[in-house]
């Protein structure tokens, strides 16, 4: 039955009306300070006055463990950041007037003690790079690698030339492991060294050392809810302390924790190497906050002294900080026996694996070459060890958005992975899968059947104090489900389907069917009221379109896969019944519910409102909305932002990219041509989405500039706001502006379809797709696109009216379709 519903409703066009996101797109980093190399970050200009940002743009990590690009020697820092997957604080919510089912318990991802100090000190003078008369600096990042590099030449306050020479690397094979070397070698004089390499942690104290970020102004407040909370109490309480240091002053020292809310427990040690032909003392103390190894030398000319430092974390949800001790001293003794060249080998064949699958090459714009390899890199960095933890909307690159899980990661990040690394997509879903039963809980708070995933969280636990913009978002029901098919349908993995997936869209299907109801009690309309989009600009409304057109997708999906695995695999069949209570009736009240949704539908417009008084709003003053208003959440109360046609991302054109095939492409373009102009692009989900659909309702030039948004959020700081963590969702979308947007890649669940329009500026891209076991590369031309099975089984596709499959000894070619 079509319930595609038709008003008449008056509204203004906004064709003349202009946002931010119209203004012109950026090219590309300063060239002066980040020279281009097509695998590698480069700085040769050391700023102290945008430290926040090149902490995160040189930052690295493995999924599990983050460390921020601070310098070694500690002096300058926006955020002295090291942050691990989950390990979290918990605080009471203070609602300044409560209410029945408000969240209680906040969550707040921990800035663990620091490792990465390495403190320098020639003739007893201190190097401090913001200060240091430097002959030399270069700075990089390696994506190849996964180290980040450091060589300066330091001119000392005496006159004394000092060659400084450090690296740093998060391990992708050893989960808990993070190596870093620092070499220093006096170039023309004979001086005394002192290196003093520390593990501390600051919580109990000020930084003296801590230079302010230079876009704030002297007293400045923050009150931006991006950012991550500040804590008003002493969050890490020593729990041991561990000196195995011998005479000769090394060995491992490790200091345990607990946190004093959520009692979770870490243990951080370190251990060094030290290579001099110099003589050289160690000594090593250890206290409740603070280890320290100081290496003192006579150092000569031209002979190098290299420290080698072998850092571990664990942490747990329980586990006494005894065993979490014994844990890093056996990781650290394991590095110890490794040796370095083979860590780094190991760590080169991880990456060397992670690009063979997911690069991106770019023929005709090196710029846009290396964007991309930096934001591929940081999906890397994001998800290579998260061993079955969520990916927080930062990643472990800083504590923005207080380090928590959101919906970004099913429908922006999921999708890559399952094209690329099916292992790691698989780990993000069994995660989602553990939260059920909290997910559950909720649902029963809010009078609702099934299951209620949060909104934002660490724990599984609802974290969001503002309900209207928070746990209204009932949308990420249907995200978990929409990674769950895209894996589902890239893998072939029916195994999970079987037993996690299958429980999923059971009790996520159960709350839409629930949520939901039919109007005036009759089964001609499925209504869902009182709900949020994902645009946070247009709060608890009716019939949200993207909320409707998604609970749509979930319910049919749940209905037909679980149908499916009655058929297949009876076994497991029963044991969802017995698990969840499933009676058969069910999927047929999914299937009514899903046939009757209400899907709004303006036909003076013939465009898809975003929900049923949407197109009543008054439009918003764009013209008397200075540049500096901008974001709109930062300088207008959410009232009057809610009052507006005005969007911080379009949900309708979002429910235009996920299920492409339930909208003609005339509607796909009037839907495009009306939202547009008055999407803020506020959220960095926006401008990759934005590309996307303009590529496939043929606006090609507004395609790339959107392209470039996505492609250049963090490396530019289009936000402002790079010094709190990379937004990994967006580089999970600059993945799906080429492979979706620019070659136009559509999964129906049986084959892949293509509609190749490469920019005009390329002269050619390519990548590669993992499907069932099989690897095909992807190579669009200005004339359309080249499909080759690289190896496994052949690969289905649809070419218009044509069904086919593409094998390795049978390549294919779709014809570009640029208008």
């Amino acid at each position: 039955m079509d319930t595609t519903q038709r008003h008449r409703t008056p509204m203004p066009a906004p064709a003349d009306q202009v946002s931010p996101n119209h203004q012109p797109p950026p090219t590309g980093l300063a060239s002066h300070r980040f020279p281009l190399d097509p695998w590698r970050l480069v700085e040769t200009e050391h700023s102290a006055d945008d430290l926040g940002y090149t902490e995160t743009l040189f930052g690295v990590g493995n999924g599990y463990l983050g460390m921020r690009a601070n310098p070694e020697e500690g002096r300058d820092a926006h955020t002295h950041g090291t942050y691990i997957n989950g390990f979290h604080e918990t605080w009471e919510i203070q609602h300044a007037e409560n209410a029945f089912g408000f969240a209680k318990v906040g969550q707040t991802i921990v800035n663990v003690p620091d490792a990465k100090l390495i403190k320098l000190y020639v003739d007893d003078e201190p190097f401090i790079v913001s200060q240091a008369d430097l002959d030399s600096y270069e700075r990089s990042i390696d994506f190849r690698t996964g180290v980040l590099e450091r060589n300066i030449v330091w001119r000392t306050p005496g006159g004394k030339r000092v060659r400084i020479r450090s690296t740093r690397m998060v391990s992708m094979a050893e989960r808990h492991l993070a190596v870093m070397t620092f070499e220093v070698t006096m170039l023309d004089a004979t001086a005394p060294v002192v290196i003093s390499s520390q593990l501390l942690n600051r919580q109990d104290g000020v930084d003296e050392y801590h230079v302010p970020d230079a876009s704030l102004g002297e007293g400045e407040e923050q009150h931006d809810p991006r950012q991550a909370r500040q804590f008003d109490h002493r969050v890490l309480q020593p729990t041991s302390q561990l000196d195995e240091s011998g005479d000769d002053g090394l060995g491992t020292v490790v200091l345990g924790y607990t946190c004093t809310n959520s009692a979770m427990t870490l243990a951080c040690g370190a251990s060094h190497h030290v290579g001099s032909t110099s003589p050289f003392s160690v000594e090593t103390t250890v206290d409740a906050d603070l280890a320290k190894t100081v290496v003192q030398v006579n150092a000569e000319p031209d002979k190098p002294i290299v420290i080698t430092k072998f850092v571990s974390y664990h942490t747990s949800t329980g586990v006494p900080c005894e065993e979490l001790t014994e844990r890093c001293v056996r990781t650290i003794q394991r590095a110890h026996e490794t040796g370095v060249d083979v860590l780094l080998d190991e760590q080169r064949a991880e990456l060397d694996a992670f690009w063979a699958a997911a690069d991106i090459e770019i023929d005709g714009d090196d710029s846009a070459q290396q964007a991309i390899r930096w934001n591929l890199f940081q999906l890397a960095q994001a998800s290579r060890r998260t061993q079955e933890q969520g990916i927080a909307a930062k990643g472990v690159t800083a504590g923005g958005y207080d380090g928590h899980y959101f919906w970004d990661t099913e429908v922006y990040v999921v999708p890559f992975l399952a094209y690329t690394d099916p292992v790691a997509a698989r780990k993000l879903l069994r995660f989602r899968w553990s939260m059920l039963d909290a997910a559950r809980r909720r649902a029963r708070i809010m009078s609702e059947a099934g299951a209620l995933y949060p909104w934002r969280t660490i724990n599984g636990e609802e974290a969001s104090a503002y309900y209207a913009a928070g746990t209204a978002q009932y949308h990420i029901n249907a995200a978990v489900v929409f990674a769950l098919a895209r894996y589902l349908d890239a893998t072939g993995d029916v195994d999970f389907l079987a037993d996690e997936g299958s429980e999923i869209l059971v009790e996520t299907a159960r709350l839409w069917a629930d949520l939901g109801f039919y109007a005036n009690g009759h089964g001609n309309t499925f209504h869902i009221h009182r709900v949020t989009g994902p645009d946070e600009y247009t709060t608890v409304v009716n019939d949200n379109c993207y909320t409707n057109i998604m609970a749509r997708f979930n319910l049919r999906y749940a209905a037909r896969t679980v149908r499916f695995l009655a058929q297949w695999n009876p076994t497991a069949f029963e044991s969802l019944q017995r698990r969840t209570e499933l009676e058969l009736d069910e999927l047929d009240a999914w299937d009514a519910a899903a046939d009757a949704m209400y899907i709004p539908f303006d036909e003076e417009r013939e465009v898809h409102p975003q929900d049923t008084a949407f197109l009543d709003l008054e439009p918003w003053d764009w013209e008397g909305t200075p540049a500096e208003k901008y974001p709109l959440l930062l300088n207008f109360h959410p009232l009057v932002i809610y009052r507006h046609q005005v969007l911080k991302q379009a949900d309708v054109v979002l429910a235009m990219y996920l299920r492409s095939d339930h909208f003609s492409d005339e509607q796909k373009l009037r839907n495009f041509d009306f939202y547009d102009p008055i999407t803020t692009g506020d959220s960095s989900l926006s401008a990759c989405v934005q590309g996307i659909v303009a590529a496939q309702v043929g606006h090609d030039d507004l395609a790339f500039d959107y392209f470039r948004r996505a492609l250049y959020l963090d490396l530019c700081d289009l936000h402002a706001n790079t010094a709190d963590g990379v937004h990994i969702a967006s580089s999970g979308g600059v993945w799906a502006g080429i492979v979706h947007g620019f070659a136009g890649m559509v999964e129906t669940g049986k084959a892949l379809k293509f509609a190749p329009r490469l920019p005009e500026s390329w002269t050619a891209t390519r990548f590669t797709i993992t499907r069932h076991g099989s690897t095909m590369r992807v190579e669009l031309t200005a004339d359309g696109a080249e499909l080759t099975v690289l190896d496994g089984p052949g690969v289905p596709i649809v070419d218009g009216d044509e069904h086919l499959v593409v094998t390795p000894d049978a390549p294919y070619r779709v014809a570009s379709v640029r208008r």
